[in-house]
Formats: structure tokens, C-alpha cells, sequence
């Protein structure tokens, strides 16, 4: 599955239990009629795959839903837990400590110029 959004956060790197596991979260919005913040989890070495991204960039993420069963042992009742976790991130990585790039104007919106091919270019300094 993917999702497809602005970035809105990017998290630092987490660390967990002895064994080192690394969790970093990122958040995009979804561009549509009621836009949505989805948090989605990137681990261990996936997380480096966020270095180069920053707000305001536009993404483009690989998914994997996935979902937990956990039976609490005071109560005895069955829990169920989602999440969603990247694999893989597209889009145009800047550099880091770049400030995001503004949106390219469509092509439609710059006026044409009628002059450009006319023989009168005497005005010209050579």
C-alpha cells in the first residue's frame, strides 16, 4: 500500500530495551478534501531513510499494515493494536538544514511573450 502526503514531522530516532530496537516516526497530512495527519513508524535500519526529508516536502510511502494481538494477564481480556510501518519513502530528498522548497507554478501560469522571434532587436547592448 502507499500514502501519499506533505510531510508535517519528522521524529528523532528512538531506542528501545537492550537489544537496541530503533523506531523514528513520521507524519504526513493527505492532500484531499478532509485531510488526514497519519503517523506512520519506521525501524531499525529503516529509519535512516528519513535523514534527508523535512516539513513541507511532498512524499510519496510504502506500507505495511500491521496488527497485534495481546491478552492481558491482570484481566484476562484479548487487546487488539494496529500500526502502520514504512518501508520505503519517495520523493525529492533535500539537504539536510535546506528550507523546503516552494511549489512550481503550473506551466499555464507564466504569460507568453508575442516578441520574442521579431527582427526589431535593435535595443540589444552588443
Amino acid at each position: 500500500m502507499e500514502v501519499e502526503g506533505k510531510v508535517k514531522l519528522v521524529g528523532e530516532t528512538q531506542t528501545f530495551g537492550s537489544n537496541g530496537f530503533r523506531k523514528r516516526e513520521l507524519v504526513i497530512t493527505t492532500e484531499e478534501q478532509y485531510p488526514q495527519h497519519i503517523m506512520i513508524e519506521f525501524v531499525q535500519d529503516k529509519t535512516d531513510l528519513l535523514n534527508s526529508y523535512a516539513p513541507g516536502q511532498d512524499v510519496k510511502v510504502s506500507i505495511n499494515l500491521r496488527g497485534r494481538e495481546w491478552l492481558d494477564p491482570k484481566t484476562n481480556v484479548t487487546k487488539y493494536f494496529n500500526s502502520i510501518q514504512g518501508w520505503r519513502i519517495e520523493g525529492a530528498p533535500q539537504a539536510a538544514g535546506a528550507p523546503p522548497m516552494p511549489p512550481m507554478p503550473p506551466a499555464d501560469a507564466f504569460e507568453p511573450t508575442s516578441d520574442i522571434n521579431q527582427e526589431d532587436n535593435d535595443d540589444l547592448p552588443f
